[in-house]
């Protein structure tokens, strides 16, 4: 029976899985970049725990590297030759995310013409990747936690049961302690999660390894692009180090990639850097007397978005991806920073 189960399974997975997905193409581990102490530590966790089955929760705001923190973790472990399979747990609504980790037999629902496997089958000898696992509903917290404990599962509309052997990394730009204690997370599935937790800092609190990641933005912007920029100017890499950076890593990248393929000069200049990133006071500048780190963090993130809101006529939609965060991120920031599209008044 278990030989008729596995034979079953292989044959779905070839049938239903694109050979692209079934498993990244497996590279040699870069280092994490960055010479900040806070990296150091991440880099060392990286390195204990790579080998072990535990479960590893990466925490850390939008932006900060938490995807490719968990393929590192993949390609660093034994499991590096097996599939790695990443699913962003808050782009799916219930049914959708339900079949899409633990697939459907056919006629589960409308449109499951036929049977299909799921992104955990997918990841077996693996590693699967949930992104922002705090989106998942109470319903889809309950299944996640029997998989948690036991990797078994069932399709949806099955009653077979299958089990699977993948390592499970999950990640969040929430505090999923405070959510628990809104009641918006369970408590179990908090205390299962948080096995091993790796905080990534955010680039401000790490402006000092700026330098190295632009570098290495770069590189390979400019290799990939095939383009004869020699580097980057003293003074935007100067400009570099001076911005908050509210994106954190992700925006500095699109910053460099912009840079680089629209410079037309040897070196990429101020004038190749947006606004934002040139007219901004230094990140590690003291605050004005009488106003707190937070307080002084607000206005610059606040005209920021400002800013990005007023140049796309307040498409929320193409602002995030401009800002690198996703929509839910920029409506929160919006409501505590009292940013509301004004009205038209008819005349």
């Amino acid at each position: 029976m278990i030989a008729q189960r596995t034979q079953r399974r292989n044959r779905l997975h070839e049938a239903t899985t694109p050979q692209a997905s079934r498993s990244e193409t497996w590279q040699e581990a870069e280092p994490l970049v960055g010479r900040h102490r806070k990296m150091q530590e991440v880099d060392a966790i990286v390195e204990r725990v790579a080998d072990s089955r535990a479960t590893v929760l990466i925490t850390g705001e939008t932006g900060t590297g938490k995807s490719l923190l968990a393929r590192t973790i993949h390609r660093r472990s034994i499991r590096r030759f097996g599939p790695f399979v990443e699913v962003a747990c808050g782009a799916l609504p219930e049914l959708l995310l339900e079949s899409e980790l633990f697939g459907h037999v056919a006629g589960a629902f409308t449109g499951a013409a036929r049977e299909r496997i799921g992104r955990f089958m997918q990841a077996d000898g693996g590693t699967i990747f949930l992104d922002e696992i705090a989106a998942a509903s109470p319903n889809m917290q309950v299944k996640l936690l029997r998989v948690l404990q036991d990797m078994a599962f069932e399709q949806v509309g099955g009653a077979e049961t299958f089990r699977v052997d993948a390592r499970v990394i999950l990640a969040t730009n929430e505090d999923l302690a405070r959510a628990v204690d809104d009641g918006r997370f369970r408590r179990d599935l908090f205390y299962r999660v948080n096995v091993i937790n790796v905080q990534l800092p955010p680039l401000r609190e790490r402006i000092g390894d700026v330098p190295f990641l632009a570098e290495h933005f770069f590189n390979q912007v400019r290799d990939d692009a095939c383009r004869t920029v020699r580097g980057i100017s003293h003074e935007a890499m100067a400009a570099l180090e001076g911005y908050a950076w509210p994106g954190n890593v992700r925006e500095l990248r699109n910053v460099i990639e912009r840079a680089v393929l629209l410079g037309g000069n040897e070196l990429i200049s101020m004038e190749d850097l947006p606004a934002e990133v040139t007219s901004r006071a230094p990140a590690d500048s003291e605050p004005e007397a009488g106003r707190t780190l937070k307080e002084a963090l607000t206005a610059p993130e606040r005209q920021i978005i400002l800013e990005a809101l007023e140049g796309r006529n307040w498409n929320r939609h193409a602002t995030a991806e401009v800002l690198g965060i996703n929509r839910a991120t920029l409506y929160k920031k919006m409501k505590q920073l009292g940013l509301r599209k004004p009205q038209t008044v008819a005349t």
